[in-house]
Order: structure tokens, then sequence, then C-alpha cells
């Protein structure tokens, strides 16, 4: 039998909390072999992160009290000398964390940072740190490695940026590799690159890998191995592909039934609700269907035409515009009521500047928002302020969305109040039937957003949404920081309300195995511009962009049998939106393939480099 590279026995954790100790992980073990991947996987508070921060010393010696043992090659991590781990760390164990904007400092340049690691561990001469970080970077698939050593981490996108905590990582040739949930943060794109990226090094560099996340999909595409974890414990753990096909636990059933996968409403005409599964018992629960919502008839709640939105970049000495970010260029599109129209695309490209334009939120340049036949963009500040009662928001953070020194009672009732659509009594009482609405008991209404979890929050935010019984919600990225089955609940509670109130949504979103799910329309967006849309079933089906297959091809699949797969996806950047200021653009051309399925005509920009197959 093969000696495992890290052999975790019988960790426990505790944090001391108010004078007394608190187990966040109690008795978890496992192994990992050479070359071998395994994957730690649960919910947010389940304790995987804090396993692997145990296992690199790394959680704060006063407050934290760990049992058992890790034996990294059979020395015992929690009982070397400080002085020998700090020389571990880094050089036979590297870790990747979930935000590399927070893991680099932002006045160093990233090859100053990897070169300082270079020259503690591996005793190179500056020059020779240098040219070694040269080589990671191209290793990473970092264009034009030698010019950007120089660059500070602002420079870089986020997937770049998690390229450079890779090749940070790598730089001592480690024996193990904790990967923290490097891809939440990240475009379907950036992450289909990333896991490519870890796959192809560990081929390359024959290291072990540790890959803690949430996300199923995930798992089944990178790890051989798979550790379940709830509440701090070790529930479940086997072959990926035994787990994916034969769960045994309750909890490891319930987790993949509430993974969205691609192509699962193949011949579905409407919208359909996440199956939720018991996590106790591990039963299904009833499918409920969903009738079709959309009213045809009717003139649709959201008319936009032609919205243009542009940003002046400022410089010099008497602050001349020097260029103008692109942002949001020509969009065009129509939500009816009961109707979902997804807005999809990377980062950068517009989504979310669309959103805010449409309620005024940014100031477009050029084009029309008709809300109800009512020209948005023509208001004046006081009818804006009664139109925005029949448009409303779910913003992506409901953290940063809810005043944290407000009750949860008193942030639902606020919108009546400044609208002085009731009296406070009434604005209570509404509160608590709004709370019950979402899935909430109406007594939490005296409770503030830190005593709530990720999941709570955001349906605090949607009750808070409904107060004022809007027809049109802009719902951007409301669902994509949150765990797989809290995101599952979330999106049946959105379609539920719905169906039941007639709503019209914007839905922007990047994570396409939801947006299959959710929408009834799909427009694609590319640098500020609209390059596709059309039907659910058509751009899934039969997607004519370049663009559009390159999101899809992106999406991971729940399949263990595809993971030595690699995504036939590019690997460069998009591009800068930003553009001279006597810059015209193009006039676009675009063809109808189908009934209300529109594509841009493309150009050679979107041919497949040499040497690269097209993307399929």
């Amino acid at each position: 039998m093969t000696t495992p590279i890290l052999s975790v026995q019988d960790l426990t954790v505790a944090f001391r909390s108010e004078q007394a100790w608190r187990p966040v992980v109690h008795g978890v073990s496992f192994d990992i072999g050479p070359k071998e991947t395994v994957a730690l996987v649960g919910e947010s508070g389940s304790g995987k992160s804090v396993t692997a921060m145990s296992i690199m010393r790394l959680t704060p010696r006063d407050s934290t009290r760990t049992g058992g043992r890790v034996l990294l090659e059979g020395r015992d991590l929690l009982r070397l000398p400080d002085a020998e781990m700090r020389r571990i760390r880094g050089d036979d164990v590297a870790m990747i964390f979930q935000e590399p904007m927070t893991s680099l400092n932002p006045v160093l340049t990233v090859g100053f940072q990897i070169g300082e690691a270079l020259r503690l561990h591996r005793g190179l001469s500056q020059r020779q740190a240098e040219a070694e970080t040269v080589r990671l970077f191209d290793k990473v698939r970092i264009p034009a490695a030698a010019s950007r050593v120089h660059d500070y981490p602002h420079r870089f996108s986020g997937g770049m940026r998690q390229r450079v905590m890779i090749a940070m990582a790598l730089a001592c040739r480690p024996k193990l590799l904790i990967a923290d949930e490097p891809t939440t943060a990240l475009d379907v794109t950036i992450q289909a690159q990333i896991l490519d990226l870890i796959k192809l090094l560990q081929e390359e560099e024959g290291m072990s890998v540790l890959f803690i996340t949430h996300d199923m999909g995930v798992v089944a595409e990178i790890a051989d191995r798979t550790v379940v974890m709830v509440d701090g414990r070790a529930v479940e753990a086997g072959a990926t592909e035994q787990i994916f096909r034969r769960p045994v636990h309750p909890y490891s059933r319930a987790l993949l039934a509430a993974v969205p996968t691609l192509g699962a409403m193949k011949g579905q005409p409407h919208p359909a609700r996440f199956p939720i599964v018991d996590r106790a018992t591990g039963e299904p629960e009833a499918a409920v269907p969903l009738p079709d919502t959309v009213r045809e008839g009717e003139r649709p709640v959201l008319e936009v035409k032609g919205l243009t939105t542009r940003f002046d970049i400022r410089g010099g000495l008497l602050s001349r515009v020097r260029g103008r970010v692109h942002a949001v260029e020509n969009v065009s599109f129509a939500v009816r009521a009961g109707e979902t129209l997804a807005l999809v695309g990377e980062s950068g490209c517009g989504k979310s500047t669309t959103g805010r334009s449409v309620l005024r939120l940014i100031e477009p340049v050029a084009g029309s928002v008709l809300v109800d036949g009512e020209d948005v963009l023509g208001l004046s500040p006081s009818a804006l302020r009664a139109c925005r009662r029949r448009m409303q928001m779910i913003f992506q953070d409901p953290f940063a969305s809810l005043d944290p020194r407000m009750s949860v009672g008193a942030a639902i009732a606020e919108p009546l109040l400044i609208n002085r659509l009731c009296s406070r009594s009434e604005a209570r009482a509404r509160a608590a039937d709004l709370l019950r609405r979402v899935g909430l008991k109406p007594e939490m209404a005296s409770r503030f957003p830190h005593e709530f979890s990720g999941g709570q929050r955001q349906r605090i935010c949607i009750a808070r949404t409904l107060a004022l019984e809007p027809r049109l919600i802009v719902a951007d990225e409301s669902v994509s920081a949150l765990d797989v089955s809290v995101k599952a609940q979330v999106v049946n509670l959105m379609l539920d309300l719905q169906a039941s109130l007639g709503l019209a949504y914007l839905f922007i979103s990047h994570d396409m195995a939801v947006v299959e799910r959710v929408s009834h329309r799909v427009a694609v967006m590319y640098l500020g511009e609209i390059v596709e849309i059309g039907p659910r079933a058509a751009i899934f089906g039969a997607p004519q962009h370049p663009y559009t297959k390159k999101l899809i091809a992106a999406v991971p699949v729940p399949d263990p049998g595809r993971r030595r797969q690699l995504h036939a996806v590019r690997s460069d950047e998009i591009k800068s939106p930003i553009r001279p200021v006597d810059y015209v653009p193009p006039e676009r051309l675009y063809r109808e393939v189908a009934p209300g399925h529109v594509v841009q005509v493309w150009g050679p920009e979107w041919e497949a480099p040499a040497g690269m197959a097209a993307v399929a």
C-alpha cells in the first residue's frame, strides 16, 4: 500500500468564545496519496476551511485548541517547532486562498512577492528569482510574462490574480497543494481555466492536492476521492465516482440533488424548481410543477431600447477626459410580466451596469427605459422615486445591503414608511407577513443581520424588495455567493413568488446552469453589447455566437467520469472596454436564426488561434 503524503488522524479544533471552548471540528480523519486529489466538501460553517487552516497551523494560537495528528510524510505538523513549521509552509505544503486580492500585498509588485518566497526558501539571488518568476508565469499561462512580473496586483483581472497565487504556491515545488475555494468568486470561464491549470500542473509537478469547495460540479471535475463534511464532522468519504453514483449519507444526497446540471431542463418549456432532498432522511420532497407565468398579450413591463452607459476617465493637471469606459453600448430588450430574462456574461461585460442603468442608479447617456410605458430616464427626482415602487433590486451581497444597526423587521418596514403607504404598526405587521412569505419566522423581525446565515439574509433582502409590491425585480448575482443547497432554496423561492405575483425578473448571473433552470429567455453580453438573445431552449440547445459557446463549454459537469478531460476554453482575458474620446462604435449587424433568436454577426477576432481547436 502506498504511503500517504498527508494523513489527518482524529483532528479536533475548538475556538475560545466567552471564556469557554467551542468545538468546531470533531475527529476528522482522511489520507491524501501521492499525485492524488482529495476534495473536502461542505456548506459554509461545515468546518472544511478550519480543517485546512489547522493543517497549515494558521489558526490564532491564543484562541485555538487543536488535537489529533497531522502527519506529512510521517512528521506530525502539530508538534513541530515554529521555525520548522515556517520552513514547511510554502516549501513542502503551499496554499491558495479564495480571494487572491486579500492574499497579495497591493503596494508590492507581484514579481517581488513571488521572488521573496524564492529567495527565502530556495536561496536564489535577485536575478535568479526574477528569471524563475518569469518561468512560473509562463507555466501558469500568464501572457507577456516578462513584462507583467513588474505589475501591481490591481493591474490583473480576478482570474489572472488567481494564476499569480498558483505561481506563488508552486514556486518552491511543494509536495502538497491546499486549494481553499480557489474558484468560488470567479466567472465560469475563468473557473474552467483555473481547474484545467491545476490539473495540468499536478500532472507536470506530481504534487498532491487538497481541494476545498462547496461546488459538487467542481468536485466531479477534479477530485479522485471526496470527504463530505457537515457540522464539523466527516459524514462520508470514498471515491468521487462512488459518492456521486451511490451516496450513502442523507446529507450527501441533499448536496447532490441541489447541484444545477446543464442540460437538465432539456424538453421542459417552463422554468422549474430545484429538487430538494431532506438532509436528515435523504428523501426527496414532492416536486411542485410551475405554471406558464408569461403574460404574452400584455405590453412588456420593461422595454429597453438603445441603452448606452459610459464613464469618463479623467487625468492630467486639469482633469481632462482622456478616454471612456463603454460599459453598455446600444442594448435593447424587453421583459414581460411573469417572465425571467437572464443577462449572462463574464465580469466586466456590462451586465450589472445594465441593471443599474435600468433603475437609474447609474445615469445612462442615451437610450430609453420604459417601465409600464413610462420613460424612466426622463423622470424628475420625485417622479422617479414614485416609479421605483414598481421596480426594485436584489444585490449580490445581502450583508452589505442591510444596515447592521437596524433590525431586519425595521429594514423591511422602512420602504413602506418612506413612501408613506401605512402606519408604523401596519408596517410591522406587513414586515412579519413578508418574513413568513419568504420562509422565515415572524418573530425573527427583532433580530439583526449578523444573526442570520447568508441564505437567510438574502431571503430578508427579497422580503424587503417585495414590500412595495413591485412589477419588476432586477436580481444582480443574487445567488452567486450562496452555498449550493441554499442557492437552490432561494431560487425556488423566487420562482414561487413569480408564479404567485406575476413578477418580471431581470436575472443577472454568470452561472449558466442556474440560468438554464430559472429563465424564459437569455441575453448574452460581451464588452457592453448583447451578442445573442433568444428563448432559453434555443440559447442552450443551439448557441450560435462563439462567445455563447465558450460560456456553455466552461460550465463544470457533475460527472466524475469526465474529470480527466480539459475544457475547450480560450485562456485569453476579456478585452478592455476603455476607448479613446473620439471612438465611434461600429454599426453592428444582427440576424434572426429562429423566431425570437437573434445573434450578432461576428468578425475574425472570434476565430480560434492557430494550433487550437474551435470552441465546441
